[in-house]
C-alpha cells in the first residue's frame, strides 16, 4: 500500500495510523496528526481503491451503501500491511492508534469490527457502522473517540449512536463528541480529539 512513514521523537507514544477520506491521499492528514501528537510516529496510508479517480479504502455500491465483500478484503489487506510496516520501520505493532476521517474512519472501524488486536485505540471523524449483524471481537477498554455531526448529511446521528453502542458492547471505552458543522472536520473537533488523546495515551 502506498504510504508515508515519519519517525517520531518520543518512543513511548503510539504510532498514529492516518486514514484519509474519499479523494484524499497519504499527505491529507499529516497536519491533523501533528495537531494530535507532534512527537509520535506517523504511518499514513493511501487507499487502494479508485472511485472516479479518487482514492478510497474500499468500494461502495452507492453513497452510504458499502460493498461488504470488498470491505472485508480491504480490511484484511490493511491488517496485513500493518504487520509488514511494523517490521519494516521497527515500531510496536500492538501500539497503533488510527486517525480516520469519513471513508478512512470507516476502514478503521472495520479493523475494530474484525480483529481484536488491530488497534490500541482510534479517533474516528464522521464514521459509519461498517457492518451490521456480526459479532464483534472482544475490545476490552480499547479507547475510541467518535467525532460526530448532529446535522451530517452523509453520516446520520443514528449511525454514530449505533457505532458507539456496538463498540461499547464489545468492551471498548467510547467517547462521542457532537458538532454542528455537517460532514466537515473542523478545529473544534480536532481540539476535542487532541484533549481525548492526551487523557487516553
Amino acid at each position: 500500500m502506498q504510504h508515508l512513514f515519519h519517525k517520531g521523537t518520543d518512543e513511548t507514544k503510539p504510532t498514529l495510523l492516518l486514514l484519509h477520506g474519499t479523494g484524499g491521499d497519504e499527505h491529507s492528514l499529516i497536519s491533523l496528526a501533528k495537531e494530535i501528537d507532534a512527537t509520535a510516529n506517523i504511518l499514513s496510508v493511501r487507499g487502494n481503491v479508485l472511485e472516479n479517480g479518487m482514492p478510497r479504502f474500499f468500494r461502495r455500491l452507492a453513497e452510504g451503501v458499502f460493498d461488504i465483500e470488498d470491505l472485508i478484503f480491504r480490511t484484511q489487506e490493511l491488517q496485513s500491511f500493518l504487520a509488514t510496516a511494523a517490521e519494516e520501520y521497527g515500531f510496536d505493532r500492538t501500539r497503533i492508534v488510527a486517525i480516520g476521517y469519513s471513508n478512512g474512519a470507516n476502514i478503521a472501524a472495520s479493523l475494530l469490527f474484525h480483529f481484536e488486536d488491530a488497534l490500541a485505540g482510534a479517533i474516528l471523524h464522521h464514521p459509519m457502522v461498517p457492518r451490521r449483524g456480526i459479532e464483534l471481537p472482544a475490545l476490552p477498554n480499547i479507547p475510541v473517540f467518535i467525532g460526530a455531526g448532529t446535522n451530517d448529511p452523509m453520516c446520520t446521528a443514528q449511525e454514530s449512536e449505533d457505532l458507539e453502542s456496538l463498540l461499547s458492547k464489545a468492551g471498548a471505552h467510547v467517547t462521542t463528541a457532537w458538532f454542528n458543522y455537517g460532514h466537515q472536520l473542523t478545529m473544534p473537533e480536532v481540539e476535542a480529539a487532541r484533549a481525548w488523546y492526551r487523557q487516553s495515551f
